[in-house]
């Protein structure tokens, strides 16, 4: 399949010289390449990607995307998930060597426009409020919940104070660390380890929010200057007097608030329900994958200091 130029050829703007305290917009620029390669031929692919952003969320809208795939004769198909999520889903009856995955979209966010507004039903959504196997919470993460929660109480916490509170008890417990944790590893043993990932301190931090009832989701998508696709969580609070909902970003992994140079892909429960790529075939062995990403500005517009 051929793929009409999505408009990244142009130069990009050096994100740390932007004062992303005063941006009213920005213009992201997003490439991303996946390859699969396999020692020996392989059939019956059924492969599921998440990679391009969803066509709005909150402040954000998809301005031009597309996606290119190559290797094999395919069907690809695209949909939107439960969550609202963009899928495209590959089916392929044989690979001989190697399939790659190109996605190309460029974005723009209006801070001004303010938090992601949702209805109000996502206050009492049980996707958000029960536990996954991935956030289950042990005794620790239930005494931890509790805490904050009688912490919270006792300050006159709103929702949106306590998910402050538990966002910086996150950051303050766990320490990053790579080649600790895995996709399967879940909040009650990374928080056991206190090392992990981003993944890692999103699903901890799930983990104590649902507990202590705060709806809460969990988002990827990237940040700039980070190599890798990145997690974060929404904390879900009423707005307009209890007739909507927002979602509010936190960043556990940075114990701080989301800002402007992140950019989401899709939300959900966990990491299971947004992971990038995902897919089964039938063959001998396992697909080698290598990835490449590049996420850069584009345009930014700044207020007057």
């Amino acid at each position: 399949m051929t793929v009409v130029d999505a408009g990244l050829g142009g130069p990009l703007l050096d994100h740390r010289d932007v004062d992303w305290s005063r941006v009213t917009r920005v213009r992201f620029a997003l490439h991303q390449r996946l390859r699969y390669e396999y020692a020996w031929p392989i059939e019956h692919l059924r492969h599921r990607l998440m990679v391009l952003p969803r066509a709005e969320h909150g402040d954000q809208r998809v301005l031009s995307s597309a996606l290119d795939v190559a290797g094999a004769d395919l069907v690809a198909r695209r949909h939107e998930d439960s969550f609202g999520n963009l899928c495209h889903e590959i089916a392929t009856d044989r690979v001989e060597e190697a399939v790659e995955f190109e996605a190309w979209a460029v974005v723009e966010r209006r801070p001004a426009d303010g938090p992601t507004r949702i209805p109000a039903a996502a206050l009492a959504d049980p996707r958000f409020l029960e536990p996954t196997p991935l956030t289950w919470p042990d005794h620790a993460l239930e005494g931890a919940a509790d805490r904050l929660a009688r912490a919270g109480r006792r300050d006159g916490d709103d929702g949106l104070a306590l998910a402050a509170r538990v966002n910086a008890w996150v950051y303050k417990v766990m320490r990053y660390r790579h080649d600790v944790t895995n996709v399967d590893t879940t909040a009650a043993r990374a928080l056991g380890l206190a090392h992990g990932v981003c993944q890692d301190y999103a699903h901890v931090m799930l983990a104590l929010c649902r507990t202590a009832g705060l709806p809460a989701r969990y988002v990827s998508g990237h940040l700039l200057g980070e190599g890798g696709s990145h997690a974060w969580v929404e904390v879900i609070v009423p707005s307009d007097g209890g007739a909507g909902a927002v979602a509010i970003a936190f960043d556990p992994t940075h114990g701080r608030r989301v800002g402007p140079s992140y950019l989401t892909v899709a939300v959900g429960r966990d990491y299971a329900d947004v992971a990038p790529t995902h897919g089964t075939f039938h063959g001998a062995g396992q697909g080698r994958l290598s990835t490449v990403k590049r996420l850069g500005v584009c345009e930014v517009d700044v207020a007057p200091a």
